[in-house]
């Protein structure tokens, strides 16, 4: 079976399934108190949010301060006045507390599933708590991880984030799902946690329990009862990653041609987990988090004082910072709505909703360039979103303004790609977001895992827009780095440095990985495989002739 890797490393075990599938209520109408009913409901998810913050709660004294996160923006989910309103409705309309429940979700969920990829990722967050309102609501028991006396490959159409909060990882050996993706919230747990883990499999599902499986976290393979020769291989090369992995120190290829290895972070919990992994510096920090969900515009000193924090993490090493990368599936509600998009993943997002509101940029950048100047840290700012010369020229006057020496702009619209020489004019770097290029290069919207083999990063398509990008850079004398999800693939981490590009950011536990993949092997042999996958003529071939030029070059 194939789906998307979404975490790297490799597990092996027997298969076992979430537990207590809650159904769909009856269409049911209440005794004829509406009082009670509306009562009866908004109390069932109060006590789903208590749990959730609980469960919150228990997560972070573990250190996993990005479950917290995770499982309170749930606990708003179901104290969301709008939906309270709504329920409040249908119970008027004389539906019984759990069906009023179900259909007030259905309302979200369908408004959310059609508003983009950022937001439609939030659909298993709001199943999840539609689920454990109705089974309180139901008497059910609530849906949950299973009991096991051996570690197992943990299986589900969809796993929750209050139930991925709480995975023992030395129980749970992988995970695999049959829908989601790679920027689920089930996707960044897993990295966070370094479980490997496997979204967008197709038929994953309907394993029966106990089917020994082989999860290959890193390329997205699931084995149904391995051989074992399979099984045998597959542990030797875990067991040689395992006694490879450099703790720390510069990445490099074998023949010391450096390639910085960098954190991508999107809240001020992952500065920690970055440093601690090695890391040489930050190739992405998102800084959605300070502005959604909010009414009123982060001041000037609120944002000052997080950045400041993330540039003292990492003194005399470089810290590349996204500004806001909101509009269109990431609504601000401090701001007016741009108009009617009926396919907001083409919208008035990034780079395209600053030019709108100046004002915003002008903010954010001031603030950054105040955070760096009393720190030793190199600030490099870049644009998501650029299209063009014209969005390029204006992010990089918005920069000069500010006094921020280093702007940058993010690759990850074909149009850039195929443009890149008249771009590098522009600005001092690139950062490749191989997501969102894969979604706009192969239109496969990213969420859809019935697209997967469009959304893979392995597309030679993909790869050639990336080197694209990477001569541009190289002619013009400015780096090119990759920030995507495709730079912690330790293979494909070998291939893009071979296409030219000059430095790789990742998750966390994705970096030591990554830094034993290159130590194996010289430039030339990164160019070769590069070569290989490029000529290739889909995706499967490629990964499997890059993986064949290198197994064959790598000495022992």
């Amino acid at each position: 079976m194939r789906g998307i890797g979404v975490s790297p490393g490799v597990g092996f075990g027997p298969v076992r399934a979430i537990v207590g599938a809650v159904p769909e209520p009856p269409v049911k109408r209440h005794d004829g108190d509406a009082d009670q009913a509306r009562k009866t409901a908004v109390s069932a998810l109060d006590a789903v949010a208590r749990d959730l913050e609980g469960r919150g709660a228990m997560a972070a004294s573990a250190g996993r301060a990005e479950a917290r996160d995770v499982l309170e923006a749930q606990a708003m989910m179901a104290r969301d006045p709008g939906l309270t309103e709504l329920l409040s409705v249908k119970i008027d309309e004389g539906l019984s507390a759990p069906r009023a429940v179900f259909e007030a979700f259905a309302f979200y969920r369908e408004v959310l599933g059609g508003a983009g990829e950022y937001v439609a990722g939030r659909v298993a967050d709001l199943d999840d708590v539609r689920d454990r309102a109705v089974a309180r609501l139901l008497g059910m028991p609530m849906p949950g991880l299973p009991v096991s006396d051996e570690p197992f490959v943990l299986v589900a159409r969809d796993l929750a984030p209050a139930d991925t909060a709480l995975l023992d990882p030395s129980q749970v050996v992988a995970f695999v799902t049959e829908e989601g993706g790679p920027t689920s919230h089930t996707a960044i747990l897993a990295r966070a946690m370094g479980v490997p883990a496997v979204v967008a499999c197709p038929g994953s599902a309907s394993l029966p329990d106990a089917t020994m499986v082989l999860v290959d976290g890193t390329s997205g393979d699931v084995r149904l009862d391995p051989a074992e020769d399979d099984l045998a291989l597959a542990r030797a090369v875990a067991a040689r990653n395992r006694a490879v992995l450099p703790a720390s120190g510069p990445g490099a290829t074998r023949d010391g041609h450096a390639v910085p290895l960098l954190a991508n972070i999107g809240v001020l919990a992952d500065v920690d987990a970055a440093v601690a992994a090695g890391a040489e510096g930050v190739g992405l920090f998102r800084t959605e988090f300070l502005f959604l969900d909010r009414s009123i515009e982060p001041g000037g000193d609120e944002q000052e004082a997080v950045y400041r924090r993330v540039l003292q993490a990492f003194p005399e090493r470089q810290v590349v910072v996204r500004v806001l990368d909101a509009g269109a599936d990431k609504p601000l509600g401090f701001l007016p709505p741009p108009g009617e998009e009926p396919n907001p993943a083409l919208g008035e997002r990034g780079v395209r909703m600053l030019r709108r509101h100046p004002a915003l940029l002008a903010g954010q950048l001031g603030a950054l360039a105040r955070a760096a100047a009393d720190t030793t840290a190199i600030l490099r700012v870049m644009a998501p979103m650029v299209t063009d010369v014209d969005d390029a020229r204006f992010f990089a006057e918005a920069c000069g303004e500010a006094g921020i020496e280093s702007p940058g702009v993010m690759i990850e619209v074909p149009a850039a790609a195929l443009r890149a020489r008249d771009l590098a004019g522009e600005v001092e770097f690139f950062s490749i977001g191989t997501n969102d290029l894969a979604q706009y290069a192969c239109a496969a919207d990213r969420q859809v895992g019935r697209l997967a083999r469009l959304q893979d990063p392995w597309q030679p398509a993909l790869l050639d827009l990336v080197a694209l990008a990477a001569d541009a850079a190289q002619e013009a004398g400015k780096h090119c780095g990759v920030c995507g999800e495709a730079a912690g693939d330790p293979v494909l981490a070998c291939v893009l440095t071979g296409l030219g590009v000059t430095s790789l950011s990742m998750s966390a536990p994705s970096l030591p990985l990554v830094r034993a993949a290159l130590a194996r092997h010289s430039l030339e042999e990164c160019r070769t495989a590069a070569a290989a996958a490029r000529s290739a003529a889909s995706a499967t071939a490629a990964r499997a002739a890059a993986q064949s030029v290198l197994t064959s070059m790598t000495k022992p």
